[in-house]
Parts: structure tokens; C-alpha cells; sequence
């Protein structure tokens, strides 16, 4: 029997109630396959622990998640905390220390009405974005001079080292290969002359190791565009960590909303647990109302199983989702429906066990 050790952290808002019901698809997991078994450590960490205890986890947080196998979070931020300390102190914390470097965000329409975009169908929106997870624009290198003053002067500095680049380029070249399909760089290289100059550089020199694979490259305006106009010519498509951040909100905005957004933040090598989330935010003026969409830390339920190497039930919790998007009765607000969140994941759960 494989078992999995998971570290919760449902966190803030609306976080705690799309957990649960990411957990009852795994209790359900667990019933329908007597090969698999999961057991649960929940941690209070989040904005609400700030406000109490001054910090956004323990001191020593990180040490007590190490020996889990995977990391299943909620939702970060709420109102009184800045966004700053609520995403570095938590979640880019967690991201860097264990070497998440690679950040998987699938943009795929799961049903044509869900989408602004016109006449466009799921066959045309079917992507997956490869974002670099680790270091960046989202470094947090740089200074801040003379503060308060009129000199004042702030630096950011992205930092872009030649293994962080490489190894998440060639992560994307490597998917693209095993999948037979395209793949996109996102860069800036005409106006950031030395980060996007080197990832350009870098994703042409490994692009020489798979001369299968049909490459293209765009500059983040433009391919921001085309993700609107266009979104048939991506297919896998690799940037950093901040153009990254961006584009995928776009791709939510096609899909349907940030309640259909799943996250996945893998360490590849699996020397540290991976942490996979929804990435809709913690909408703290809906939490407790039975509104919040629980799909998208649903769909983050089947890319732990995918990680895992359970593509079984990766494509099953995947399958069921998309079966659910036809009973627009069993839909939450957002979609257009009724439904309360619990009641999503009761139909999903009960949905799954038909399936198999």
C-alpha cells in the first residue's frame, strides 16, 4: 500500500472550506483503492495566526513540514495583513525553502459557456503554463535608500542564475517532448536587456537538445494578447515567475474565473514535499456563506495524484470535474448555478465512485 502524508494548511477566508472538500475526495480515494491511504496533519498558519501571534507560521514551520510527503494549502491573506508579509512570510517561504522551483498552472476550458472569449471551445483553450517558482522577479533582492526623504530610491532586483533558468526551461522541454506538443517562451528580452536577454539565450541553447520540439517566443505583451485572441497556439508554454503570475490570471479570465484556477508548486526531484493549491485567493467577503468555489483545490487534488504518479485517479478526479460542468444545477454562483460549496463536493465524490 502507498501512503501519503499530507500537511494542511487551509489558511484564510474561503481556504478552509475548499480544503475540506479537497479532503473528501481524498477520503474518497482512500474508499474506492485499497492501494492507496492518506493520513491528514492540519496547521492554524495563515493571517488570522498573525494577527494573534505577530508571525504567519511557527519559527520553526518549515522544519515541521519537511517530512511530509505533500502540502495541500487553502488560501493566504485577509484584511489588516499586507500582501507582502502574507505571501513572503507564508507562501513564497514555503516555496523557496523547499525548492518548489517548478510552478504548474493548467488553463483549460472545461466547458464552452464559461469562457468571454467568443466561439472559442475547449479544443482551442488547452494549456499548460510552466512557471519559474523559485527565484526571478520574485527574489526579494534589492534595497530601499533614504526612505521618506525626497532622494528616496527603492531597488528590485530580479535574479535570474543560470541553474534556475536552465533547469525550469529545461523542465518545459522535457514536457513538451513527452506530450508532443509545442512549446512557448514568454520573455522581454526588447526591454529587459540582461534577464530576458539570458532566458532567451538559455531557452535556445536547451531547445538545441530537442530538435522535435516545435518552439516559439514571444514578448509578454504580445503573448498576453494572443492568450486573449489566439489561445489555439499555446500549448505548453514556459515563462518566469513574474510574467508567469500574470498570464495564468489571464488564462483564468478565459477558463471561467479564478475559482476554476488549480496550482501545483513541485520540487521535481521529491527531496522536499510539493505543495499544490488553489490559486483563487482567500475572498474573505464570501468565507462561511457556502459560496466559495471548491473546484479548483479539487483540480489541485488531481495534480497531487498526477505527482504521485497516480495518473489513475489524476484523470478520474479530472474527468469527474468536467462531468460536473454539464449540471449547471450543481454549479456554485460563480458559474451560474446554485449549489452551496459542500454540496459541490458531495456531487463530485459521489460522481467519482460511479466512475470507477
Amino acid at each position: 500500500m502507498k501512503h501519503l502524508s499530507i500537511a494542511l494548511i487551509p489558511g484564510d477566508g474561503i481556504g478552509p472550506e475548499v480544503v475540506a472538500e479537497g479532503v473528501k475526495i481524498l477520503r474518497t480515494i482512500e474508499e474506492l483503492d485499497p492501494e492507496l491511504s492518506f493520513s491528514f496533519t492540519e496547521f492554524p498558519w495563515g493571517c488570522e495566526y498573525y494577527l494573534k501571534q505577530g508571525k504567519m507560521m511557527d519559527a520553526d514551520g518549515i522544519d515541521q513540514l519537511q517530512n511530509f510527503d505533500a502540502i495541500y494549502l487553502g488560501a493566504v491573506g485577509y484584511p489588516g495583513v499586507p500582501d507582502h508579509i502574507s505571501l513572503r512570510d507564508l507562501l513564497i517561504k514555503i516555496r523557496r525553502s523547499f525548492d518548489q522551483y517548478v510552478n504548474l498552472r493548467p488553463v483549460s476550458l472545461l466547458d464552452p459557456s464559461f469562457t468571454p472569449l467568443k466561439d472559442k471551445s475547449d479544443k482551442d483553450i488547452d494549456m499548460l503554463v510552466i512557471r519559474e517558482n523559485s527565484e526571478g522577479e520574485y527574489a526579494g533582492a534589492g534595497e530601499w535608500l533614504y526612505k521618506g526623504r525626497p532622494e528616496e530610491v527603492v531597488l528590485q532586483t530580479g535574479i535570474f542564475s543560470r541553474k534556475g533558468t536552465e533547469r525550469i526551461i529545461r523542465y518545459a522541454y522535457e514536457e513538451a517532448h513527452r506530450s508532443n506538443r509545442t512549446l512557448t517562451s514568454i520573455s522581454k528580452g526588447n526591454a529587459l536587456n540582461y534577464s530576458m536577454v539570458f532566458w532567451d539565450e538559455v531557452f535556445e541553447e536547451v531547445g538545441k537538445e530537442y530538435p522535435d520540439v516545435e518552439t516559439y517566443s514571444y514578448l509578454v505583451d504580445a503573448a498576453s494578447l494572443y492568450f486573449v485572441s489566439d489561445p489555439e497556439r499555446f500549448e505548453v508554454v514556459v515563462t518566469s515567475n513574474l510574467f508567469g503570475d500574470i498570464v495564468t490570471d489571464i488564462g483564468a479570465g478565459i477558463t471561467g474565473g479564478l475559482g476554476l484556477a488549480a496550482g501545483a508548486n513541485i520540487n521535481p526531484e521529491m527531496k522536499y514535499p510539493s505543495m499544490f493549491e488553489p490559486v483563487h485567493g482567500s475572498a474573505p467577503d464570501i468565507a462561511g456563506k457556502g459560496l466559495a468555489n471548491p473546484i479548483a483545490a479539487i483540480w489541485s487534488v488531481s495534480q497531487m495524484m498526477d505527482f504521485f504518479g497516480e495518473e489513475k485517479w489524476g484523470k478520474a478526479v479530472l474527468d469527474t470535474i468536467k462531468g460536473l460542468t454539464v449540471e449547471k444545477e450543481n454549479l456554485t454562483p460563480d458559474l451560474g448555478g446554485k449549489a452551496t460549496t459542500n454540496e459541490i463536493g458531495d456531487r463530485i465524490s459521489e460522481k467519482l465512485q460511479k466512475l470507477i
